[in-house]
């Protein structure tokens, strides 16, 4: 029987890093003179760093050189940083580290696919790292969400075929990375918003180890 793969996106599925970035964005833009709400910071959800800066800036009728662009950021990150470096197990989403508990004790190949170039700082902050038998982020990608690449290299990584796979996402856009890829993508969050998902849980803690083994068992090619 060939194997299975699950595969994990970072940001408000294993840990909630969105209210920092919010923070981060909103320092920026307040220095930019203008307000950056939490409404405005839904638009940002799984979206690259470049682009959430490009939104930024429309948002705020700001025109930029590329020096300014790349300076700001630069900057964004290291105040992104900087709150991050204060993360710890603490932060881990509602029993997110039973499920990957769950998957270890299964000897299941398990990767991170995520936007983010700090993800395996934040892996190791939160003690979640040795779970992970491959971390793709912003760093090893050139497409972002909802291109598949993300997912595709995660799967290529673990030795796994893309339609054995299994996709844990909060975004639209990762929702429809995961299906264009042919993998089985689930939903962590707003049914009605991730309504392309296959299947839907509002967080972890509603996930049952039956539900698991079931979607072991369908992964599984004869």
């Amino acid at each position: 029987m060939e194997k299975v793969g699950f595969i994990f996106d970072l940001d408000g599925v294993i840990v909630d890093t969105a209210k920092y970035h919010y923070l981060a964005w909103r320092k920026l833009a307040n220095e930019l003179g203008f307000e950056f709400t939490k409404d405005q910071n839904e638009l940002f959800k799984g979206v690259s760093r470049k682009r959430c800066l490009e939104i930024l800036l429309d948002i705020g009728n700001i025109t930029a050189t590329q020096d300014q662009f790349d300076k700001w950021m630069v900057e964004k990150n290291v105040d992104y940083l900087a709150y991050i470096e204060k993360m710890n197990s603490s932060e881990i989403l509602p029993d997110v580290a039973k499920v990957l508990q769950y998957l270890k004790n299964k000897n299941i190949p398990i990767a991170l696919g995520s936007a983010s170039k700090n993800a395996r700082p934040i892996l190791e902050k939160v003690d979640l790292l040795p779970y992970f038998d491959s971390i793709v982020d912003g760093n090893s990608v050139t497409k972002a969400k909802p291109d598949p690449e993300v997912f595709l290299i995660a799967a290529d990584n673990l030795g796994v075929a893309a339609n054995s796979c299994v996709v844990f996402e909060d975004a639209v856009a990762g929702i429809q990375a995961a299906n264009a890829a042919n993998m089985v993508s689930i939903g962590i969050g707003d049914t009605e918003i991730l309504n392309e998902a296959d299947y839907n849980f509002n967080d972890f803690t509603e996930m049952s180890d039956d539900f698991l083994e079931s979607l072991i068992k369908k992964q599984h090619k004869e």
